[in-house]
């Protein structure tokens, strides 16, 4: 999503310089900024899983080096790394755990193995967070305090920030706020975690997909049915294009998942209080340039001010992400620069 014309030359960036590594299960983006957060070089690779971690690694290095050359830099003008992956991991241990997307990375001690190769101390977090510190440094949340962004996906990922604090939990596992219950039923929708009745299982891209099919099932009718029945595949996309065009039943599937985030975020608020909460991810219905993206956000505020404590949803702020897929590469290097600043008060 990085593109060139919103790069800086290095004679126009404020020192020191930071790479941002940003692990997905398909692709990694790889991005050098500057003590402000501005990008002056970006690349991606694909990820290629199936080769196992340590080839992964070895050229998720080789892209560092290779990000910090195209920028005209040495590896030695770089402060610090920082890597976002997929969980599940130990943070404090550098390590993953049985992660969903990475298959066979169990145990794989990555970020000192990419320290190793690449060169440069690395600080680890959670892609999720990282994408949240992306955000809350330089983003749509950069006048809060705290924040949480929400990134609407196949899942439902999250990240936490309060007061340049990185929300992380005792076991690595802290702001996974996809997996709130908003359904204890016993028949209650079932998450991909394995678990009933969590908000991923309700409002995520998989559970659009899988409400409307339910929908269609039951004889529901939908400009939705031609297009599936000329070879089309059911995505939140096709749905937000027919509720886009008036059709009654997508309207309601984006509204009806509105819904279900708003009572998730209420409890996220009734937990931890924080300034705003921001919307990410592919599933944003067209964002805040769509009819649809507002509707959707204006829906989800009306189910906060039906349910929250009333000073509580006066005061949120409710938005859309702003820096797109570029927040997690972004987030990992403000979380290197934060480790950075810290271990070197610590020294001083």
């Amino acid at each position: 999503m990085s593109t060139q014309q919103s790069w800086i030359r290095p004679d126009q960036a404020q020192k020191p310089f930071f790479v941002g590594v940003d692990l997905g299960g398909t692709n990694v983006k790889v991005g050098l900024v500057d003590d402000l957060g501005r990008t002056l070089a970006y690349q991606t690779i694909p990820t290629e899983a199936e080769k196992g971690p340590d080839d992964a690694t070895r050229r998720m290095a080789q892209a560092v080096r290779n990000t910090i050359a195209q920028a005209g830099l040495e590896v030695g003008q770089v402060a610090r790394v920082g890597l976002g992956s997929p969980g599940t991991m130990d943070i404090p241990g550098g390590y993953l755990i049985a992660p969903v997307n990475l298959k066979g990375w169990d145990g794989y001690p990555i970020r000192d193995k990419l320290a190793e190769y690449c060169g440069l101390p690395v600080s680890f977090e959670n892609d999720a967070n990282a994408a949240a510190y992306g955000e809350y440094w330089v983003g749509s949340g950069r006048s809060f305090h705290s924040m949480v962004l929400l990134t609407l996906g196949t899942g439902i990922g999250c990240g936490i920030i309060i007061g340049d604090q990185v929300i992380r939990g005792e076991n690595s596992h802290g702001a996974e706020c996809g997996h709130i219950i908003i359904d204890c039923r016993e028949d209650a929708m079932v998450c991909s975690c394995g678990q009933p009745g969590h908000l991923e299982a309700y409002a995520s891209a998989t559970g659009v997909i899988k409400r409307t099919e339910a929908a269609l099932a039951a004889g529901r009718p939908s400009s939705i049915k031609p297009r599936l029945a000329a070879g089309e595949k059911l995505t939140p996309l096709l749905v937000a294009q027919e509720a886009e065009k008036g059709d009654p039943l997508a309207l309601e599937i984006v509204l009806e998942t509105a819904r279900y985030l708003g009572i998730g975020i209420v409890t996220i608020m009734h937990t931890i209080d924080p300034n705003g909460v921001l919307l990410g991810g592919a599933m944003t219905f067209g964002g805040r340039n769509s009819p649809l993206g507002q509707q959707f956000l204006a829906r989800i505020k009306q189910e906060i001010d039906r349910r929250a404590f009333a000073l509580l949803a006066q005061r949120i702020v409710l938005d859309f992400a702003a820096l797109g897929g570029d927040a997690g590469y972004i987030g990992a290097a403000g979380i290197a620069r934060l480790d950075y600043y810290r271990l070197g008060q610590k020294q001083s």
